[in-house]
């Protein structure tokens, strides 16, 4: 195998650690990985353009591999960025032959290029994109030749990513496994014992909080022995890892902490060897070391000496586990991404799913209209609602909130979703539906989680019945202009068994609305703390009484986001508006 070039043209994805070249004697898995760096050339690089990205939560680079590539604060976009000065959908790179485009998607802040303010703008490689201000935006740099700023990378998708670190570990011969990390620390430990010529040898890796964590015990001829401890002391690594310095007993009987490693010596077990797992960074391939630190240990003993103490074993072990921390290291961050990559796969098929399951955003029946949107602040969220055209000119329709976020109150919010769609043809009021779905959810025991609702029935003679179950009161536009409160109702669904819930009667009449809302709406906050209040609900209603349910619901939406303009979404945000229009039949 050759030895390496001074400067290699090709660099590991980022996050990876640089190979360093294999010692005599070190572990095979990592020549096997070189040969990889020798036969860079033979690997093509991604042509798609990539954006070098700057904001609150850090640095990293991006591929836009897609048109249109949406950028902004919502957690759906393309390229979701943190920054107080920065719109839920802010702009949008699109590819117009062979070049590309930037769209500023009329954000609050602004977009800029080469800081000037643009609403439209062809991007060149090298232009730098601002989105928002300086304080509380974020910063991109376009490179169309998918090259990063810090040299000669070649950009990648995550995807591509991915791919890659399989391939470098195809090399160290643990490629397409979820047990990557098991499989490399067995090589390692494999490896060692071959070096050293001891009887068997254990791995600990260091947790996130700093302490010892047993991985994995070997013995001669790659047996893996059972259990989920070693039966050792574990005084001699826990003291190596502390103090980055290697260990050896020459024999346990006569170590100063004998009685320590007394369960050891009953098996015979006299010399023991071990060294740290030190991690250590470069900054570039001479001898100047920028980081260090141990992520774990490499215990060896054995009952026979041999050549376990030896001074060229020790050096051997010190080079090995050196390379070995890198390899562990590299593993752990691949099967990290992997894990990563699957997760938010599936978030976003869950959000997909859930999307699925609402009805459409805009209904128009033969005296009834409908427009109805919802925003998790999360990728899934907990409220919902629905509707439908019931038997004997009746209109159902329901607006809910379930306690909690994310895929708790997501998977909790279909339930009950279910459960109403099951009641479109019961006849016995709005009432009597909520007490049933009550009782459902007591039978199935989900302690600490609630909902709360509305759920009405309105019929073509404009007689609306309605059960509001612990939720905000809905509002009453009249076609005057007039504002009324629905009564707050019954308690939350979920709590109590045994309940019976009050149902409030009322008539529209041709123009009226009806307005409900989560409280992710009224509770929700600009950056100095303010919530937007049910007050600033009851002005934008007065602008336009009569209005379609759509533009009502736009007016709201655009108020909402002027007035959070910044501040982070806290909670789900839903809203539905129903018009009520006898003329239409």
């Amino acid at each position: 195998m050759g030895t390496p070039p001074a400067r290699s043209r090709f660099r590991l994805p980022p996050g990876f650690i640089e190979l360093t070249p294999a010692a005599p004697g070190s572990l095979p898995a990592v020549r096997a990985g070189w040969r990889l760096f020798e036969k860079r050339e033979e690997m093509q690089a991604t042509t798609a353009p990539i954006l070098d990205v700057t904001d609150a939560s850090g640095r990293r680079t991006v591929s836009v591999d897609r048109t249109p590539f949406t950028v902004g604060r919502r957690a759906t976009n393309d390229l979701a960025l943190i920054g107080g000065e920065i719109s839920r959908e802010h702009a949008e790179i699109v590819a117009d032959g062979d070049t590309y485009v930037l769209r500023d998607r009329r954000s609050r802040y602004g977009t800029f290029v080469n800081d000037q303010q643009i609403t439209e703008q062809v991007l060149a490689s090298g232009d730098r994109i601002r989105l928002g201000g300086t304080s509380g935006g974020a910063e991109l740099v376009f490179r169309a030749d998918g090259v990063t700023a810090g040299g000669d990378q070649p950009a990648t998708t995550a995807i591509g990513d991915l791919r890659y670190v399989a391939t470098l570990l195809e090399g160290l011969r643990a490629l397409g496994s979820g047990r990557v990390l098991d499989d490399v620390l067995a090589l390692v430990m494999d490896s060692a014992l071959e070096v050293t010529g001891a009887e068997r040898g254990f791995t600990m890796l260091a947790t996130p909080e700093g302490d010892l964590e047993f991985k994995l015990a070997r013995a001669r001829g790659r047996i893996t022995l059972p259990g989920k401890r070693f039966d050792t002391s574990t005084k001699i690594p826990e003291e190596v890892f502390r103090t980055s310095e290697p260990r050896i007993v020459v024999d346990l009987l006569d170590a100063p902490s004998a009685l320590d490693h007394s369960r050891t010596v009953q098996m015979g077990i006299r010399h023991v060897l071990c060294v740290p797992l030190k991690l250590v960074r470069y900054v570039d391939r001479r001898d100047a070391v920028s980081d260090e630190r141990p992520i774990g240990v490499l215990y060896l003993d054995s009952r026979e000496k041999g050549a376990l103490l030896s001074a060229s074993t020790r050096t051997a072990l010190e080079t090995l586990a050196t390379e070995a921390a890198i390899a562990i290291e590299n593993a752990r961050l691949y099967r990290e991404a992997m894990e990563k990559a699957r997760l938010d796969q599936e978030m976003r098929i869950a959000a997909e799913i859930q999307q699925a399951l609402l009805p459409r955003t805009r209904h128009a029946g033969t005296f009834v209209s409908m427009a109805a949107s919802t925003l998790p602040c999360r990728a899934i969220g907990g409220d919902f609602y629905d509707c439908i055209d019931m038997p004997g000119d009746r209109f159902g329709f329901v607006l809910g909130d379930v306690s909690g976020k994310g895929p708790p109150a997501a998977l909790m919010s279909a339930v009950v979703q279910g459960m109403f769609a099951a009641q479109t043809d019961s006849v016995e009021g709005p009432a009597r539906t909520v007490a049933r779905v009550n009782e459902a959810l007591i039978r199935r025991e989900l302690e600490g989680r609630f909902v709360t609702m509305v759920y009405g029935e309105l019929q073509s003679n404009g007689r609306l019945t309605y059960c509001n179950s612990g939720h905000n009161a809905p509002f009453v536009v009249r076609a005057g202009g007039a504002l009324e409160r629905l009564d707050p109702g019954g308690p939350p669904v979920g709590l109590f068994g045994g309940l019976d819930y009050p149902e409030v009667t009322i008539s529209l009449k041709a123009g009226d609305s009806v307005l409900i809302f989560s409280d992710g709406v009224s509770e929700a906050t600009n950056e100095a703390g303010d919530e937007f209040g049910e007050d600033r609900i009851a002005e934008i209603l007065r602008i336009e009484p009569g209005a379609e349910p759509s533009a009502v619901l736009a007016v709201l939406t655009e108020g909402l986001e002027a007035f959070t303009a910044g501040a982070p979404q806290q909670d789900d945000v839903t809203a539905l508006v129903l018009r009520y229009n006898p003329a239409a039949g």
